[in-house]
């Protein structure tokens, strides 16, 4: 696993926290939710497919059909 993942999944925490913060103080609850929401949604999926290539390697390196 590359540590760049790992800096990417930081990245788009800070990010999302920042907006978030902002879109409060603007008054903007309902929107700073939505933000929230789709950072969770873009890290899982990134998660997701980091999972579906450590299954698909671990069924290659068993040779598992």
């Amino acid at each position: 696993m590359n540590v760049d993942v790992i800096f990417k999944i930081a990245a788009i925490g800070i990010v999302i926290t920042v907006l978030n913060q902002v879109l409060i103080k603007a008054g903007r609850e309902e929107q700073a939710t939505f933000i929230t929401l789709v950072g969770v949604v873009v890290v899982l999926t990134m998660v997701i497919n980091l999972v579906t290539n450590l299954f698909d390697t671990v069924k290659t390196m068993f040779q598992l059909y």
